[in-house]
């Protein structure tokens, strides 16, 4: 297949586009390189079936002529993490809003084949059902998990009046290889891994009972393709790892000590996904279990030498504008 990956210097992207190449589809990447990274496909970036653009999805009219004869879209560009989005509202409602319209007509007059979205579990809020399952109420509770969810709702409407055949797939904590080193306070992983590299004690929210559906990111990228290969349509679908577990497990996997930072406003004690809809629908299931995930982490800890060190009073002045919004200390 003739395949676009918008986004496809990401961490998710780049794992989802080097499947691709080895599957031996033919692969175009249209990245800003404001969240992803070149470094991310350094290693197949010289491969003959790989096209790389640098622009960006605001610009409907730049990046219209790039889906002529495409048969497959994946559109994993946008913006993510909470702080930056309750700051800068605007910047995710572009990317994540706009840009996700502009994919989606450049994509319809294109006459794509498959059109698969990248969505996000945080569209649930703080559910209150475990696992949660699609049906679910949506209660978005900062503008990130807001413009994913309107991205979303946009993919399912052009799938509902223009037949574009497109699926959601709703991912829940996604972690692995390539997962950001930099940039805003973020994900768990990336934080804890340079923190043990450093020997600085695990900045632990709460008292680390809160629970997530870690999901690796091999597993998610085989959803992907499933998604794209299949003749399924009009759907949302939970990605997942069939499981959850504690912070406290993962300090345990990792090893070392902690230090306990306040709990954050709008988080969710529990994410855990309902994936009987994706198991029936696609016949997929996840593979790697969290043990092995972690220990893959560990063997390339290196990665994160360069990383920020957060302590407790970094992530208070990054987090601030967080309890002031959502809720106070």
């Amino acid at each position: 297949m003739k395949v676009l990956v918008t986004g496809g210097c990401g961490f998710i992207g780049s794992h989802l586009v080097e499947k691709l190449l080895a599957l031996g589809h033919e692969v175009t990447i249209l990245d800003n390189l404001i969240s992803g990274r070149k470094k991310n496909i350094e290693n197949f970036l010289t491969h003959p079936n790989l096209s790389f653009f640098q622009i960006d999805i605001c610009d409907l009219v730049v990046i219209r002529p790039y889906f002529k004869n495409i048969d497959w879209i994946f559109h994993m560009a946008g913006l993510a993490d909470i702080v930056p989005s309750i700051e800068q509202p605007k910047n995710y409602y572009d990317t994540n809003v706009t840009g996700t319209f502009n994919v989606l007509q450049s994509a319809l007059d294109a006459g794509a084949k498959r059109f698969i979205y990248a969505a996000s579990s945080s569209s649930y809020g703080i559910p209150q059902i475990y696992p949660t399952p699609e049906t679910s109420p949506i209660d978005p509770q900062y503008p990130y998990a807001l413009t994913k969810y309107m991205g979303e709702e946009l993919v399912m409407h052009w799938s509902k009046v223009y037949k574009l055949p497109a699926i959601s797939l709703r991912l829940f904590n996604v972690y692995g290889p390539r997962s950001r080193t930099v940039g805003a306070y973020g994900a768990v992983f990336g934080v804890f891994l340079a923190q043990k590299l450093k020997g600085s004690p695990f900045t632990v929210v709460g008292d680390g009972n809160q629970t997530r559906d870690f999901t690796y990111v091999c597993d998610v990228v085989d959803a992907f393709i499933k998604a794209a290969e299949s003749n399924i349509s009009g759907e949302v679908m939970n990605v997942g790892s069939d499981n959850h577990y504690s912070v406290n497990y993962l300090v345990k996997l990792l090893g070392g000590s902690i230090v306990n930072i306040p709990k954050r406003p709008g988080e969710p004690d529990c994410t855990f996904a309902d994936i009987n809809k994706i198991k029936q629908l696609l016949n997929w299931t996840p593979k790697v279990t969290f043990e092995e995930g972690v220990s893959n982490m560990l063997e390339i800890i290196d990665n994160w030498k360069d990383a920020p060190i957060w302590d407790p009073n970094t992530i208070d002045q990054a987090t601030s504008t967080w309890f002031n919004f959502l809720g106070k200390k």
